[in-house]
């Protein structure tokens, strides 16, 4: 249905809302507007301290491509299990998921080195947390500290219009509405273009090193500059960003960006995919037939 179209019936809001199960399109089955588990699951647990329950979508591979990013620097105590939630099938409404994370949402991570254990929820948190407990990707105090969290906590605003916004009426929606794929279109743009006129200012988003700013901001906008996030690359012109697009490239050349892409991976061509991680050499293993 136009937009455009002023013989159609406009819809009218009801006076009081009704939650309608099966409306939603593709996630019908998970969105609920209510919080709280709807079984009893246990977690699994792995043998190092550092456990994540996720799935790779972008705000999952913000946690993997750090969690690779800090081996790789030689943090030996960011070694981690990495179990696949399957968010479709209702992975993260089991009891034991929702006693790390209330709000159901991938990722989270249990810090099993402290007693208790520390729980984190929000990719943002978890991010920051990481970075505060190993000393790295994150400038320690000053002027650069809080410029690594302006974007960070940018990213963490901004991703809801790309993902929830124009992700979801542009690819997932039952039906096209113009109006909603205009106005969340225009927006991603207007946030490409902030990271485009920031990154012809300096080679990373938190100025000259790379930081857990651009961790959290590439498997969002940066897979989208690189034409791989919902298809649209070509509807946004996003080749015509290009500052923007070869930090995007920039990034994915990084070999523990590669690693942390495939983590908790369970779509696209096999040798893309690692359902779960437990050690380094998983990732060095052939894809499972």
């Amino acid at each position: 249905m136009s937009a455009s179209d002023d013989s159609a019936p406009q819809y009218q809001p009801p006076q009081v809302w009704e939650w309608k199960k099966g409306s939603g399109g593709r996630f019908a089955a998970i969105n609920r507007p209510i919080a709280g588990a709807t079984h009893d699951k246990a977690l699994p647990v792995g043998r190092h301290p550092l456990q994540l329950y996720s799935l790779a979508t972008p705000n999952g591979v913000k946690v993997t491509v750090l969690l690779e990013e800090l081996l790789a620097m030689g943090h030996t105590g960011a070694e981690y299990d990495a179990w696949l939630i399957k968010i479709t099938e209702g992975d993260q409404f089991g009891s034991g998921f929702v006693a790390v994370n209330p709000n159901s949402k991938i990722p989270a991570l249990l810090d099993r080195s402290t007693e208790p254990p520390t729980r984190v929820f929000e990719s943002g948190s978890i991010l920051l947390y990481l970075a505060e407990k190993f000393g790295a990707l994150l400038p320690t105090s000053g002027a650069g500290r809080t410029e690594c969290l302006n974007w960070l906590f940018w990213q963490m605003a901004s991703a809801p219009y790309l993902g929830g916004g124009f992700g979801h009426f542009y690819a997932y929606a039952p039906e096209k509405i113009e109006y909603a794929i205009d106005r969340f279109a225009m927006e991603a743009k207007r946030q490409m273009d902030v990271l485009d006129r920031r990154l012809g200012e300096t080679p990373w988003l938190a100025g000259d090193a790379y930081s857990i700013a651009d961790i959290a901001v590439w498997p969002w906008y940066g897979v989208l500059a690189m034409g791989e996030l919902y298809g649209a690359g070509g509807f946004l012109q996003v080749r015509s960003y290009g500052n923007l697009c070869r930090w995007a490239e920039r990034i994915a050349a990084r070999p523990a960006v590669e690693r942390g892409r495939r983590v908790n991976r369970a779509w696209g061509d096999a040798a893309t995919q690692l359902h779960e991680r437990h050690s380094a050499a998983d990732l060095d293993a052939p894809p499972a037939a």
